[in-house]
């Protein structure tokens, strides 16, 4: 398959995404002065904005791409649940999926950017798991009908329980559905004969109580090769920040490092990276260009201030420079 016909494929790719659902707000302004009262910058805020975040900028990468999303999450009912359901139909997103709850609090992060610069985070949130899983389940499984790959997006937020993440994972394999996750550490190992786990390295070495050396590829594929063995999955998507990304599948262990890219700000990277995967997988391509265009995709989304979705065009064309 070349490259053309797959991105043209990703426009008739349905994905359903399960997970943990967010606003990204942002306070752009300048920095002119330090404050009198501590040893601490003042910034004088030019402007508020507000983004989708967590799963729900997964589904905004997806769009980007072409495809379908449809995203399944909790929300809370208050201003901030209006507020992000307004987002995702600004976006022309499905609300179909989102379930409101007057008991729970929508998670907000609130970031701070000056001179170019992420300076501060501040985060609102309740991390409780969801009371009404059955219910959600119920949605969840509702909506299963037609969709390419299901995206497993783990915030630790309390969307994905354990009772959600393994009934999504069972469900999914019963219809023949290939299955994502991008883990947090809470309920790593949840995700048994899931066909791609994403962790990070701080993931990875938490998640299995285990440390090795990131520099030392003998020792990330052993580890890889473990936990793939451990959650019986078809592989083990490992990401590795400046260091690139790695695949251990079935058929052997690549290394990917990261192409030349002028990184500005990582927020958001892993969205990116887990959307372009899912859709590779998808599209039954190779794990080894799957990681490949992963990368890729990782590099040029870093290459923004703030969270962004993946810019196609953009990435077909680096890709034409690196995949035969």
């Amino acid at each position: 398959m070349d490259l053309k016909t797959l991105f043209q494929g990703f426009n008739n790719k349905k994905v359903l995404i399960v997970g943990d659902a967010m606003i990204d707000a942002y306070m752009w302004g300048e920095i002119n002065r330090m404050s009198p009262e501590a040893p601490v910058p003042v910034v004088e805020v030019k402007k508020h904005e507000n983004r989708l975040g967590g799963a729900a900028n997964v589904a905004l990468n997806l769009k980007a791409l072409g495809a379908t999303p449809i995203l399944c999450s909790v929300v809370g009912t208050g201003n901030r649940g209006i507020l992000f359901k307004e987002l995702m139909k600004e976006s022309n997103l499905s609300t179909g999926g989102i379930l409101a709850n007057n008991k729970r609090k929508t998670t907000i992060k609130t970031r701070v950017i000056a001179e170019n610069k992420h300076q501060l985070r501040i985060d609102e949130e309740e991390t409780h798991p969801i009371i009404q899983a059955k219910e959600f389940l119920k949605l969840t499984e509702s909506l299963m009908t037609d969709i390419d790959v299901i995206i497993l997006q783990d915030y630790n937020k309390g969307v994905l329980t354990p009772e959600v993440i393994e009934s999504v994972i069972s469900i999914a394999n019963e219809k023949g559905i290939p299955t994502i996750v991008d883990p947090k550490k809470q309920n790593f190992n949840s995700y048994k004969n899931c066909t791609i786990f994403k962790p990070n390295l701080a993931e990875i070495k938490a998640g299995m109580n285990i440390e090795f050396d990131a520099d030392n590829l003998a020792e990330i594929e052993s580890a890889s090769a473990e936990l793939r063995e451990k959650l019986n999955a078809n592989g083990i998507l490992l990401t590795l920040s400046e260091r690139g990304i790695c695949i251990n599948s079935e058929e052997k262990f690549t290394h990917t490092p990261v192409f030349k890219s002028n990184i500005i700000d990582v927020s958001g990277a892993g969205d990116t990276v887990v959307s372009v995967a899912s859709l590779c997988l998808a599209s039954k391509m190779d794990y080894t260009q799957l990681s490949i265009l992963s990368t890729l995709a990782g590099g040029i989304v870093c290459e923004e201030v703030g969270v962004v979705p993946i810019n196609k065009y953009k990435l077909l064309t680096e890709a034409k420079k690196h995949i035969n």
